[in-house]
């Protein structure tokens, strides 16, 4: 194994939290993780492995069923577009349950890297990300659509309205703060805490990060986990989050955004 693979495999994070040891702390961290993602994205993976088994038994083929990501939800526009807001507000609700949980444990919020020390630092390694994760992703995507293995995905089937780009672009950062907040912030600062070994929580959260991505089909699956193995590490190594937070944002402005700009243009497009 060469030593750049093997600095990669063996994470050397620059502050560990303390390990619970008191029986009674390590059941009320794991209560409070089982309730935390009992009523957010835990239950968000439960829901998408429902819908991706209907999707199996239906007697269409994968490739030729359609999901949406961003959806209309109500008729007159000025009320869809409040409704688009609550759903961003909802998403950024479930990311500071996670940050208010760490902090009231103790965890400065420096610790998991949401500070603002580092803003051009952080920045320039959301671009990064941005570039590794979502040109491979594209690829990964339509190859599982194509060979049957991923649903037709729409980033976005709202109407034409001024308000588009702008609800479109929150929802790209509400998903992304509340699923790199609970999913890597939080998620693997309390498995540290319990004592879980690096390697083990890491793929714990990459799974978790694809299971509620089912709804997309396999591809969607393969390509979160592969996401969540890669900004998990970063985590690891380096405990900064905002540049996950700027990458997987950019990554689902240009998706949310440019599909719905291109749909009507693309024809190779879903």
């Amino acid at each position: 194994m060469s030593n750049v693979l093997r600095g990669w495999l063996t994470p050397s994070a620059p502050a560990q939290p303390a390990k619970l040891t008191d029986p009674a702390e390590r059941r009320a961290v794991t209560i409070e993780l089982v309730l935390v993602f009992s009523i957010t994205l835990g239950l968000s993976g439960i829901r998408s492995l429902l819908s991706l088994i209907d999707s199996f038994l239906r007697p269409v083929p994968l490739s030729e069923q359609q999901v949406a990501i961003n959806v209309p939800q109500a008729t007159l526009g000025l009320i869809d577009a409040l409704k688009q807001l609550l759903s961003v507000v909802q998403l950024l609700g479930w990311g500071a349950l996670g940050l208010y949980l760490l902090w009231r444990a103790g965890t400065k919020l420096a610790a998991i890297g949401m500070d603002r020390t580092r803003v051009g630092r952080d920045f320039g390694w959301g671009v990064g990300l941005t570039a590794l994760i979502g040109i491979p992703g594209l690829l990964l995507y339509f190859a599982a659509w194509k060979l049957g293995f991923n649903l037709a995905v729409q980033p976005s089937t709202l109407g034409e309205s001024w308000w588009r780009p702008i609800t479109l672009t929150l929802s790209a950062f509400g998903n992304s703060f509340a699923e790199e907040v609970l999913v890597v912030g939080y998620l693997l600062t309390r498995l540290r805490q319990l004592g879980m070994g690096e390697n083990p929580a890491l793929l714990l959260a990459a799974v978790l990060r694809g299971s509620y991505h089912l709804y997309q089909g396999l591809g969607g699956f393969v390509g979160n986990v592969v996401m969540g193995l890669v900004f998990g590490r970063l985590w690891q190594r380096t405990n900064r989050l905002w540049p996950l937070v700027i990458a997987h944002t950019l990554l689902d402005v240009v998706a949310f955004v440019g599909y719905a700009v291109l749909r009507d243009h693309v024809s190779w497009l879903p």
